[in-house]
């Protein structure tokens, strides 16, 4: 072997092998460290300069000694061999499991997005390793019970079923004893959520609060129309106003707007219409007003007792001392873990009040569906309840913060990924890139409620369907009418040899004008 074909074998080598674990799409190898590259670089340099920089004699002293040089070479090639094949090997897709909780995870389409997703991806990038993402079987963060098994993530981690545990994992003592935990991606504490108190200026307009601004302006635009409804009729229909020329027509649309008023209140305001169409409109207001304030009733008894069971708690001491509304946690999970394990009394007395009355809650969506229905004080890490108080407009969260702890990554006991994972976490953070995505993933908008709807009040699209019931009434009222009209004017038209429009213009006009109808007797007189 030629000495130039023996220095460009051990150059390409070591090349080889220094892109084949320096990559950045290459796995997290224990190999991939500054000892075991000043090893393998000594070895391929200093045999190379053997054959570079030597002397005639010097190279024929190591062509002699050929049987050593063969060793070198093999503990060479049996190092990058070995690179290879420990490349290879630990190549293998990281198992991470995970925990559904918007905005850490959610589902989209047939896949997963959120904040820990987004964070797996950017720590993939930095260490260079394929992951598969699963959500935990039972649903649960992770806790040991009384028989010393670990359910959830990290009792996955304890049997060796996942990798990587990547959620909104609080770091705790008895979890640190049994896997290992990187830097923490979020700092946060302990917190509640209440239903938001109304303010203080609605009191002075209570008697507005069963129905919302649209609703009341519904209602305006509904009586204002049945009142031209009323009028209509009384002046189109025959029965109701027969003779134009010498009956007086009862509906004025002063006397319309009365006798829609009496209908609302009940009362009733004479004298009431005669013919078909104009009792239509009349019977379908009654029932529009009967059922209207049914529900106006309903709601402001509704909304009343909300108001006086409303109290304002600000801190877990208020919280405990009171006993208007209920108050949960998760269950199995550190904050509830915090409450039965603290010394602290009125944190004792938390946790008992909750174990008496079972108010736990088995996931974060419980707990704020129920603090939305009212009568319910959901507690939870803070910086997860700010997410709820930003999407729902009537959920506010208590200024006090107790218990400060850390969200973090988990992993088995004696994972080789932690260091490095722990040095990708503190270079995202100084980089703003964890800055980023918690902007990204906290709106701080309300979503899907606005502020009327929060404090209760009946929306117009809750009570549609009576809408859509006196808009019937009303068309079918005047229609009605117009088809008593209409058989009217063609009686006449047969009577007097004329054509049916004319006689229904002439009708029309003497309803809604006179002097059509005068113009018209006078060139009958002229013709007689």
């Amino acid at each position: 072997m030629m000495k130039s074909e023996i220095v460009s074998v051990l150059n390409g080598i070591r090349t080889t092998v220094w892109g084949l674990i320096s990559s950045p799409s290459a796995p997290v190898l224990p190999i991939k460290t500054p000892k075991y590259m000043k090893l393998l670089t000594f070895l391929c340099e200093n045999i190379s300069e053997a054959f570079s920089e030597s002397s005639k004699e010097t190279q024929l002293w190591v062509f002699s000694g050929w049987g050593s040089m063969k060793t070198s070479l093999a503990l060479v090639f049996w190092t990058a061999s070995l690179t290879a094949w420990v490349a290879t090997a630990d190549a293998k897709e990281l198992s991470i499991t995970t925990i559904k909780e918007e905005p850490y995870t959610m589902t989209k389409g047939s896949g997963l997005e959120g904040y820990c997703i987004d964070l797996i991806s950017e720590l993939s990038k930095k260490l260079g390793f394929m992951y598969k993402v699963h959500i935990v079987k039972d649903n649960r963060y992770g806790a040991m019970d009384a028989s010393g098994n670990w359910n959830g993530m990290i009792g996955e981690l304890v049997r060796k079923e996942a990798d990587l545990a990547v959620a909104p994992l609080t770091v705790t003592a008895a979890r640190e004893r049994h896997v290992d935990m990187a830097a923490p991606f979020i700092h946060t504490g302990l917190s509640f959520i209440t239903h938001k108190a109304g303010d203080a200026e609605e009191s002075s307009f209570s008697l507005l609060a069963p129905f919302s601004t649209d609703m009341w302006a519904g209602l305006l635009v509904s009586f204002l129309l049945t009142a031209l409804c009323i009028f209509l009729v009384g002046r189109i229909s025959p029965s109701e106003w027969a003779e134009p020329r010498t009956d007086e027509n009862s509906f004025t649309m002063l006397h319309s707007f009365w006798y829609i008023m009496g209908s609302l209140t009940l009362q009733g305001a004479g004298p009431h219409p005669k013919a078909p169409s104009g009792r239509v409109v009349s019977a379908i207001w009654w029932i529009f007003c009967v059922l209207l304030l049914a529900c106006y009733f309903a709601n402001f008894s509704s909304v009343m007792q909300s108001k006086s069971r409303q109290v304002s708690i600000n801190s877990f001491e208020e919280l405990a001392n009171q006993d208007v509304i209920d108050y949960g946690t998760l269950e199995f999970g550190s904050t509830m873990l915090f409450f039965k394990n603290s010394n602290n009394p009125v944190y004792r007395r938390l946790y008992q009040q909750m174990e008496r009355k079972k108010s736990f809650v088995s996931n974060m969506e419980e707990g704020i569906r129920r603090t939305q229905e009212g009568n319910f004080a959901f507690i939870g890490e803070a910086v997860s309840l700010d997410l709820a108080v930003a999407r729902y407009c009537k959920l506010s969260r208590a200024q006090e913060v107790i218990s400060m702890r850390a969200y973090s990554i988990a992993a088995p006991l004696g994972s080789p990924l932690m260091k490095n994972l722990s040095i990708a976490i503190l270079e995202l953070s100084e980089s703003g890139e964890l800055t980023h995505l918690r902007e990204k993933w906290w709106a701080s908008k309300c979503l899907g409620e606005d502020e009327a709807h929060a404090s209760g009040a009946l929306q117009a699209h809750d009570l549609r369907g009576l809408f859509i019931l006196l808009g019937l009434g009303l068309g079918a009222g005047l229609l009605l009418a117009l088809l008593e009209l209409f058989s009217k004017a063609h009686s006449r038209a047969k009577d007097g040899k004329r054509t049916c429009c004319s006689a229904l213009t002439s009708e029309l006009s003497q309803r809604f004008g006179g002097a059509a109808e005068k113009d018209e007797e006078d060139g009958d007189k002229s013709k007689a």
